[in-house]
C-alpha cells in the first residue's frame, strides 16, 4: 500500500471493527504492513475532532471526544455490588499481576474462595494468564484490557499510588490489605505452609456506576 492508502486502510478497518484491535491484528488484516506510523498519524488527525483514536492496553479504538460526551449521554443508574473480598482481590491482581491464588491469600491473610475470582472474571476484569513454572504449576491471574478501559487507564503504569489512594479516601475499608500488598517482596511467591483461617468477609461495598452509551 502507498502511505496514504495505508492510513485510510487502518482508519476503515478500525471504524468497522467490532472490538478494539492491536497493531499486530491490524497489520495481519492489511497484508503484513507496518501500521504503527499510520496509527500515530491517525491519532494526531483525530486529536481535535469529535471522535478520538486512542490506545487502551495496546489495543486501538475510536471513542467520543470527552468534551462531546454530553451530547450523546444517556444516563442509567446501576447498582453493582462488589464484596470487600472481591475489591481486595482485584486490587492485588492489578498491582501484582501475574499472581497466583496462593499469593493472593498470602497478601490478604485469609483464604480466597474461587467464587470471588469467578465474579471478577465474569465482570471481564480478571483473566487466567497461564501457569507459573514452579512445582504444582499454579494458575496465575492478570487484569484485562476491559479493566483498563473501564477505569480509563492506558496501562497499569497509570494505577494510582498509595498516597493518591489515601488522599482520595479510597483505602477504606481495604487499607490494611493494600499496604500489605505494596510491601510484598516480588521474589516471595511461595504460599505459607500453615492453612489459612476461613474468615472471608461478607460485607458489601456498593459501587454506583453511571453508564454512558452513545
Amino acid at each position: 500500500m502507498k502511505p496514504d492508502e495505508l492510513v485510510r486502510g487502518v482508519e476503515a478497518t478500525l471504524f468497522a471493527a467490532e472490538e478494539p484491535m492491536t497493531a499486530e491484528q491490524l497489520s495481519a488484516h492489511l497484508g503484513g504492513a507496518d501500521v504503527r506510523e499510520a496509527l500515530v498519524e491517525l491519532a494526531q488527525h483525530y486529536s481535535e475532532r469529535g471522535i478520538r483514536l486512542v490506545e487502551r492496553g495496546k489495543r486501538w479504538q475510536f471513542q467520543t471526544a470527552p468534551d462531546m460526551a454530553h451530547l450523546l449521554r444517556r444516563e442509567k443508574e446501576q447498582v453493582r455490588r462488589l464484596s470487600r473480598a472481591a475489591t481486595e482481590v482485584l486490587a492485588i491482581v492489578a498491582y501484582h499481576e501475574p499472581v497466583s491464588r496462593a499469593e493472593i491469600e498470602a497478601i490478604r491473610g485469609v483464604q480466597t474462595s474461587s467464587g470471588t475470582l469467578d465474579v471478577l472474571m465474569e465482570a471481564g476484569w480478571v483473566r487466567v494468564a497461564g501457569r507459573r513454572e514452579v512445582p504444582g504449576r499454579p494458575v496465575i491471574y492478570a487484569t484485562t484490557p476491559e479493566f483498563l478501559s473501564h477505569f480509563g487507564l492506558e496501562s497499569r503504569k497509570d494505577l494510582p499510588g498509595l498516597d493518591e489512594l489515601k488522599a482520595a479516601g479510597l483505602l477504606d475499608p481495604v487499607d490494611d490489605a493494600y499496604e500489605a500488598m505494596t510491601s510484598l517482596d516480588d521474589d516471595d511467591s511461595e504460599a505459607a505452609d500453615e492453612p489459612f483461617e476461613e474468615t472471608e468477609d461478607g460485607d458489601d461495598a456498593v459501587l454506583e456506576n453511571h453508564e454512558e452509551s452513545a
